[in-house]
Order: C-alpha cells, then sequence, then structure tokens
C-alpha cells in the first residue's frame, strides 16, 4: 500500500530534475499522475516511468506564464481521471546578475514563471482541491531564507513565494486544503544550467561542487513525505538546514561566507559557459 494508492498528483515542471522524480515517486506511492511543463517530448519519456510502476500517465504541454494554460490542464486532468489530490508547482527558473546590472525585464521574467506561475497552478486548481480536501505543495528554496549574491532576482521571487505559502496555509486550514512549502538547498538539477532566458544551456557545467548536491530522486522522496504528513514547511539538504539556521542567527557571518563562495562563482560560470 502507498501513501497516495488510488490518488491524482498534479507536477508542473515535470520534464526534468525534481519534478519528473516527483513523478516517478507519486507514481510509486500509488497515484497517476498529470504531467506538465513546455517540454512535451520529455514528457513523454517520464510518462513511460509512471506506468512502468503501474500508474497512469497524462501528458499536458503547459507553459506557466500564459493565462488559460493552467485551467486548461486542470480540466484535461478532471476529464481523465475526475479529480485532483495533489498539486505541486514546481516550474521555476533563475536570474543571475548583479542588481546593477540587471534590467526590469529580467525580474519581471523571474516573477512571471516562479512567482505568478504559482498562483496560476493554485487558482486553476483550488477548487477542485477544496474538494478532496488536498494538497498543494510549492518548490520553494533557502534562497528564499538566505539571500545569495548575484541571485537578487531569484532570492525575491523565493522569498515571495515562501510570504505567500505562509499567508495561504492558514487562511486555506478551514477548507481542509493543507499548503506545503519545499525549499531545498542545492539539488542536482537542470536550473543551475539555464540562462536568464529561461532556456536550457546544454554543455554548461553546475558550478556547485558535486559533494553539495542532492539527487533529484532523494529530494522527490522527502517532499513527497512531507506532502504525505501535511507538512507546513521542510528544508532540504543538511547544508540547507545549516544556512537557514545560521543566517536566522548570524546573517553577516553567513551573508559574507556564501557571498563569496556561491554567488561570484555561479555568475563566473555562467560567463564562461556563455
Amino acid at each position: 500500500m502507498g501513501w497516495f494508492d488510488d490518488r491524482v498528483a498534479l507536477v508542473t515542471g515535470a520534464s526534468s530534475g525534481i519534478g519528473a522524480a516527483l513523478a516517478r515517486e507519486f507514481a510509486r506511492e500509488g497515484a497517476d499522475v498529470v504531467l506538465c511543463a513546455r517540454r512535451e517530448e520529455r514528457l513523454e519519456a517520464v510518462a513511460k516511468d509512471v506506468e512502468a510502476a503501474g500508474r497512469k500517465a497524462l501528458v499536458a504541454g503547459c507553459d506557466v506564464r500564459k493565462d488559460g494554460d493552467c485551467e486548461r490542464v486542470v480540466a484535461a486532468a478532471i476529464e481523465r481521471f475526475g479529480k485532483l489530490d495533489v498539486v505541486v508547482a514546481n516550474a521555476g527558473f533563475g536570474v543571475v546578475g548583479r542588481v546593477d546590472e540587471l534590467a526590469l525585464e529580467d525580474y519581471r521574467r523571474q516573477m512571471e514563471v516562479n512567482v505568478f506561475g504559482v498562483l496560476r497552478t493554485f487558482q486553476a486548481a483550488l477548487p477542485e482541491l477544496k474538494k478532496s480536501r488536498g494538497r498543494f505543495v510549492v518548490t520553494g528554496s533557502v534562497s528564499g531564507h538566505v539571500p545569495l549574491g548575484n541571485t537578487s532576482a531569484y532570492c525575491m521571487s523565493k522569498f515571495a513565494v515562501r510570504g505567500w505559502a505562509e499567508a495561504a496555509h492558514d487562511e486555506l486550514a478551514r477548507d481542509g486544503v493543507t499548503v506545503t512549502l519545499v525549499s531545498p538547498g542545492f539539488v542536482e538539477t537542470d536550473i543551475r544550467r539555464i540562462d536568464n532566458q529561461g532556456k536550457l544551456r546544454e554543455g554548461a557545467r553546475d558550478p556547485i561542487p558535486k559533494w553539495l548536491r542532492l539527487s533529484a530522486e532523494g529530494a522527490a522522496r522527502a517532499i513527497v513525505v512531507a506532502a504525505a504528513d501535511r507538512k507546513r514547511e521542510v528544508v532540504l539538504t543538511v547544508h540547507g538546514k545549516a544556512a537557514v539556521f545560521a543566517y536566522r542567527h548570524f546573517p553577516w557571518l553567513v551573508q559574507g561566507v556564501l557571498a563569496r563562495a556561491v554567488g561570484k562563482k555561479r555568475s563566473r560560470a555562467f560567463k564562461q559557459d556563455g
């Protein structure tokens, strides 16, 4: 018996990384899965993994930046499965650059995906989640707790998501809908190989050392457990938890270390790979 036997889970950003791993993990726990992303060819491969686990998959091309796309996907999910029990707003990317280098459009592009993409997903799914007394999971970031150098746009978006999730959790409690914020540290995904336009750079290297990165599968497992337990928030990776704790008590020390060790290195890596 799985935690989500005969439930239906919808995952945005499901074509790679944490999203794809989540789809597989939900299937292993007994759920049928609605797979949402822009890259439908990659979703087809994930769908085969879901079906190999004995569950049904619905591939739904979706761009969370576009009004109406999420409503269309939810309607397709209800037509196919009749309900929604879990929705994971996972689509996102990171804009990199100094505050005096980024244009207003860079910030707008970042917020459109990472913040308004969450809201579009939420508003489309909420009526069905109220019916099922379901779960809405938001992929935030340790960067929503600890600001890093050269990532002001990304940090701003994740701080916003964190604040929204805290408020939504309390407001929806009486409706039986749980909002869970997941704040990962460094995870083995493509996010650091995506440029400021939201496009994947196939040859780009990840500037974060491998020993600091949690596998996407490990992250997905922790997220599914948090959703099953209806947690308010879960911070992933030992380093992520340590950073959140330390920044809360010693912000001056943590900010200095992280700005040098991560922010500058990440910015240089993108410039070199470009």
